[in-house]
């Protein structure tokens, strides 16, 4: 008898515990950055697009490469531009792999509704929308971005789907795998030589 009662208590428990990490999943988090106004977006858009232009000035003899530094409100904004929620500038085209939201989605791949990036110290925060089993849920994923062979890397540090906290040890492997599959949108523009988050602001290095 007390062990029917236990085992009914330890099925109670898992049904409540799975639950609430099912309302943990489907509950949206808090935001990583808060949303732009147009008439600022698009300002902070043709900010990005101007220091990026930046890079393509010749160096010159003797001198370190040039080095920009760029806000996430300003990197936000160009990646809303290149999806289009934002009129495009002529200078859109100029980083196409930092703003690879216009790449098309390929076959099997989650379609990405909405996105937020911030920068704190040197920790990059991305937030995402995005369908699970036909569910909208939002997925947040921290970490450090940085670049190797002149390719973006990212460490992550922490992920999240929904408000519910996922050890990072149980998705890096998938991770890595999926940006290794996807190595050519992770390749940096070719006047970019390297990329680092430092003091909450994206760095990018002259080439």
């Amino acid at each position: 008898m007390k062990k029917w009662k236990l085992d009914r208590i330890i099925s109670v428990a898992t049904l409540v515990t799975s639950l609430m990490a099912l309302f943990l999943v489907l509950k949206r988090p808090a935001p990583v950055a808060l949303p732009q106004a147009a008439a600022t977006a698009a300002v902070n858009a043709q900010s990005f697009q101007e220091k990026v232009q930046q890079l393509d000035q010749p160096k010159d003899v003797g001198q370190p490469p040039a080095e920009v530094r760029v806000t996430s409100s300003e990197v936000s904004a160009a990646l809303a531009q290149a999806a289009g929620e934002i009129p495009l500038t002529a200078a859109a085209q100029a980083v196409p792999s930092l703003t690879s939201a216009d790449a098309p989605v390929a076959p099997g791949q989650p379609e990405v509704k909405d996105y937020q990036v911030s920068f704190d110290g040197d920790v990059a925060h991305g937030q995402f929308l995005t369908q699970i089993a036909g569910k909208d849920v939002w997925v947040t994923l921290s970490g450090h971005l940085g670049s190797k062979d002149g390719y973006a890397t990212f460490d992550p540090t922490e992920f999240k789907v929904g408000d519910l906290n996922v050890p990072v040890s149980l998705v890096n492997d998938a991770l890595q795998k999926k940006l290794n599959e996807q190595r050519d949108r992770m390749k940096l523009p070719d006047n970019v030589g390297g990329i680092k988050v430092e003091n909450g602001e994206l760095v990018m290095t002259q080439k």
